[in-house]
């Protein structure tokens, strides 16, 4: 799906919108469509409900921005070691392959359905994170023809940075992805299996 398609767009905004955009077309096709066309025109609101469906489950899955905030203070507390261990037990839950690289580049090529991809996550404690790494990453990911590059940082990342990882295709997790991704494997003191 394109990323700025009308659906990939409503999958990323709150859930009522795509229930909305139904209700407007099911009462279009009341007002406006003849009697024999009616239940084909109010029909084609049923793709913006399964949207509104898929939307709502991902948010409701979400964490709150509360929980976002509190798991990464606690991702920021780990050491190196508990940060790639607590990384590569949430992508081996998702059911990628890891294998831990250790370059200076690139921590981990995982593999999932056929497709590799290299993560980069030793810098995530940096503040600020700028294109230089990304460039490393894309190169290193160019040399092993890797599928994917993922970039993983609790920090901000400059605007030049996002514009090369978006110009390069690699993945940026900050933020509520991140904690998302570490849901319950830090800050309770326990990992979940």
């Amino acid at each position: 799906m394109a990323k700025d398609s009308l659906f990939a767009v409503l999958l990323r905004s709150p859930w009522w919108i795509s229930v909305a955009v139904a209700a407007g077309i099911v009462a279009l096709a009341r007002l406006a469509l003849p009697e024999e066309y009616r239940l084909v025109g109010m029909l084609t609101a049923l793709p913006f409900l399964g949207i509104a469906a898929m939307a709502g489950w991902k948010q409701l899955r979400s964490p709150s921005a509360a929980r976002v905030a509190s798991t990464l203070e606690a991702t920021a507390a780990l050491s190196w070691r508990e940060f790639n261990d607590a990384l590569e037990e949430a992508f081996r839950h998702d059911g990628y392959a890891v294998t831990r690289l250790g370059k200076p580049a690139a921590d981990f090529e995982m593999v999932k359905s056929g497709r590799t991809s290299l993560v980069s996550c030793k810098r995530w404690k940096a503040a600020s994170t700028g294109v230089e790494p990304l460039r490393e990453l894309h190169a290193a990911g160019e040399a092993r023809a890797s599928d994917e590059n993922v970039y993983v940082t609790l920090g901000a990342v400059t605007d030049n940075a996002r514009r090369f990882a978006t110009e390069k295709r690699i993945r940026l997790i900050q933020g509520a992805e991140l904690a998302s991704l570490l849901r319950g494997r830090v800050g309770t003191g326990k990992r979940a299996a």
